[in-house]
């Protein structure tokens, strides 16, 4: 019975030591930026460009997920992570608007508003100059997959369209991006690392109104 006893034991051991590996391999390969269905807004700042969008955890379709009401409003939530892109290159979220924006020239200072836009930044230090950016963006006037430059950052943040007014309203879509492909094709050849991620809705430029909703946010290996 003991020698039994033992052999269930180690077995028990050895079972349980290969999913702990197992485990620990999968969140290696998962690095979660944004635990919003956690109920986790842990390590995200506010940053204004003027008044205010609204930011709260919300239960949604029996989840927690990132709720953003903008109404004439510029502010984005961002956090602070170095992250090598050589590890986990992938950036993977959902999101979904509840109406969109009026059309508008988004090439345009005047049109620079998206209902939700997702975002990595290079930190350019003390040469503020230097930092660099790219939004994924849901586009109005701008076809899916087009690119162009900030209207007010110029080449130092890109834009690119993933969603267009062609989607529809009050439903989730899946984004998955190779990050360091899109950062190395459009912003810097040689990026590696980001220093934060960041999400806005913003309606300041074109007066306008919108909800967005925004679900957890991780990079990943593959």
């Amino acid at each position: 019975m003991k020698k039994l006893a033992g052999k269930i034991y180690r077995t028990f051991g050895l079972t349980s030591l290969l999913c702990f590996g197992l485990l620990n391999s999968a969140l290696a390969d998962r690095l979660v930026v944004g635990d919003f269905s956690g109920d986790s807004l842990n390590g995200w700042q506010p940053k204004s460009f003027g008044s205010e969008t609204d930011y709260r955890l919300v239960s949604l379709d029996q989840k927690l997920v990132l709720q953003a009401i903008s109404e004439n409003s510029a502010s984005g939530l961002f956090k602070k992570q170095r992250i090598d892109l050589l590890q986990t290159p992938f950036i993977n979220w959902r999101w979904r608007i509840e109406n969109r924006l009026s059309l508008r020239d988004e090439h345009s200072k005047q049109g620079d508003d998206y209902a939700a836009r997702v975002y990595a930044v290079i930190d350019g230090g003390l040469a503020f100059w230097r930092t660099k950016a790219i939004n994924y963006v849901w586009a109005v006037s701008s076809p899916k997959e087009a690119v162009w430059p900030n209207a007010f950052a110029g080449n130092n943040a890109m834009m690119v369209a993933l969603r267009s007014n062609e989607d529809a309203t009050g439903t989730w879509f899946y984004e998955k991006r190779n990050l360091l492909e899109d950062l190395r094709q459009h912003v810097d050849k040689d990026s590696r690392y980001i220093d934060a991620v960041a999400v806005m809705t913003d309606t300041d430029n074109g007066k306008g109104k919108v909800t967005a909703y925004y679900g957890d946010i991780y990079l990943s290996k593959d």
